[in-house]
């Protein structure tokens, strides 16, 4: 789960597993498998930087 801030500057957790693809048209739009969309303040750079971080600390944590 990845924390993102939504463009009504409410924070908002994705479940990173679930997300199909990120586009910036210009803002970013994160479509989950689901076709749910979420519009984020976050560019996609961003978002795979925390995409990354979630996993990193999951694998650090699985032998714990």
């Amino acid at each position: 789960m990845i924390k993102l801030t939504g463009l009504n500057h409410k924070e908002v957790i994705i479940n990173s597993i679930a997300i199909e693809k990120i586009e910036e048209v210009p803002e970013t739009v994160i479509t989950l498998l689901n076709g749910n969309k979420y519009l984020v303040e976050e560019s996609p750079d961003e978002v795979i930087d925390k995409i990354i971080a979630f996993k990193k600390r999951i694998n650090d944590t699985k032998y714990l």
